[in-house]
């Protein structure tokens, strides 16, 4: 080439860098970012939750599925089996609770970067970091990342599904003639992570994305889409069919268990499970403090501001739709449901955090030059004490579930001393926790989670050891009251004489 310069074809010219040693590519350089949020987010996990905190309830029901050093908790109508797919690679082999946690966190920081990867493009880099710094930032997300739960994989579904959605639409439309086989892959396969998480979500996630492609007739994009729903949401249909007559009789069930699905406004219970209640049922009691809600408050605000920035700009497609996602993906959580749980809104979240990233840019970076410093002094404020309240908050709800897990290990300690040892069978309050740290089958002969009965239990106890847990206030059931008593914590313990 002329004089000896490294030429660069950039955009059909070329540029001379005379001398210049090639840097990194620019791919590369432009995910740094987003690879750095990522990467920050798995460290807070690590740090902010504690590893050796004792599996909870749900995740006990996900993972037992998978054990062999285990047996497997009742599996209930409205959950799904993507949970324990994911944890199977860990929990089928082995029994350690710390790297189950560093196996998820890593995981949890995978799934961000890739998932703010699709949306490469659509906004600028410092949106996406900054997106995905807020919806890593929230203690809500920092306390799920690494356990083994399924909302915030749905979220990771939504954003990916989205963002590569809406990057095939872009590049057709930039003159490429037809979709990429790999965003149609991406929608595929984000529609497919949201219906083996949570099949119900999973729709109503993707009702506006539906309701888009049918009428601006992106066909191929629309078959992706649908498919990956189908064959991820196949195996939650064909069970439904194998264990409760078909699928409305499922979904039947499914609101039975959540207390009858219908209108409910639970908005204000969720705004009572901001200070850190894992699930609010009932959900009584005080609002927490104003400062840890003020936050939630905004959130709808700033995403409207953030449409509005887009409108504007003339992009609106790229953030109306995720909010209208959103928005859907929040409907029956803040209308539909008697309690609330603050992991339900996980996808909402996730979706809300782009319009309200790319919101915050646009008031740091618009305006008059002489306001512009005080505007970025006082969003880079507002983002520091949202991040110490969310932190502070985090403690507070790890301390409260480190010592719960703590009180079933120890009950579990006391029902071996009594000589319940595995094989064994652990019945009534609380029986699926403190069943699985105990390392016993567990059963109720009411309830949600319903999977026996007396005469079961009575004919069990002819062969291995049975325990009856009655919580605080609570009577013995009938088949144990002849079952000498004794008492754990809060706990009374009946456990059934040798057969």
């Amino acid at each position: 080439m002329a004089d000896g310069a490294n030429a660069v074809l950039v955009d059909g010219r070329r540029r001379h860098d005379a001398g210049k040693a090639p840097g990194p590519p620019r791919r590369l350089r432009g995910d740094a970012p987003v690879a750095a949020v990522a990467a920050v987010f798995v460290l807070a996990q690590l740090v902010l939750v504690h590893p050796s905190m004792g599996l909870g309830w749900d995740e006990i029901v996900y993972t037992s599925q998978v054990t062999t050093h285990h047996p497997a908790a009742f599996f209930s109508a409205p959950r799904a089996r993507g949970v324990s797919l994911l944890v199977a690679p860990v929990a089928s082999w082995s029994a350690s609770t710390e790297l189950l946690r560093v196996y998820l966190a890593v995981l949890s920081g995978l799934g961000l970067y890739f998932a703010l990867r699709a949306w490469r493009g659509l906004f600028p880099v410092r949106v996406l970091a900054t997106a995905g710094a807020f919806f890593a930032g929230l203690w809500v997300t920092l306390f799920y990342g690494p356990q083994a739960m399924p909302n915030y994989w749905v979220a990771i579904g939504a954003l990916i599904t989205l963002g590569c959605t809406l990057r095939a639409v872009r590049d057709r439309g930039a003159g490429r003639g037809r979709y990429g086989r790999g965003a149609l892959w991406g929608v595929a396969a984000g529609a497919a992570l949201m219906a083996l998480m949570r099949p119900t979500d999973a729709v109503w996630v993707s009702l506006p994305l539906l309701v888009h492609l049918l009428l601006r007739r992106h066909w191929p994009l629309l078959l992706a889409l649908v498919g990956g729903l189908a064959a991820a949401g196949g195996e939650w249909v064909i069970e439904a069919y194998a264990w409760y007559g078909g699928v409305g009789e499922r979904l039947e069930r499914a609101s039975e268990i959540q207390g009858g699905l219908g209108w409910n406004i639970a908005v204000d219970d969720q705004m009572r499970s901001l200070g850190g209640r894992g699930l609010c049922r009932p959900c009584t009691g005080a609002m927490p403090h104003p400062v840890v809600i003020l936050w939630w408050v905004l959130l709808p605000a700033v995403a409207v501001l953030g449409a509005v920035v887009a409108v504007r700009a003339r992009r609106a497609t790229a953030t109306l739709l995720p909010l209208a996602c959103a928005v859907t993906a929040a409907v029956p959580y803040l209308f539909m449901i008697g309690y609330a749980a603050p992991r339900f809104l996980q996808p909402a979240y996730a979706l809300l955090a782009l319009p309200v990233a790319d919101a915050l840019w646009h008031l740091v970076r618009t305006g008059r030059d002489r306001w512009r410093p005080v505007v970025a002094t006082l969003v880079a404020l507002a983002v520091a004490g949202h991040l110490a309240v969310q932190v502070s908050v985090l403690a507070g709800t790890v301390n409260g579930n480190v010592a719960s897990r703590e009180d079933w290990a120890r009950v579990a300690d006391e029902l071996h001393a009594l000589g319940v040892r595995p094989p064994c069978l652990v019945t009534g309050h609380e029986s699926i926790p403190i069943g699985y740290y105990t390392g016993c089958s567990s059963g109720d002969i009411s309830g949600n989670n319903e999977n026996t009965t007396a005469a079961e239990i009575l004919d069990t106890a002819r062969r291995m050891p049975v325990a009856a847990l009655t919580g605080p206030g609570g009577t013995a059931p009938g088949y144990a009251r002849d079952w000498t008593p004794h008492h754990v914590t809060d706990l009374e313990i009946r456990v059934a004489p040798p057969g």
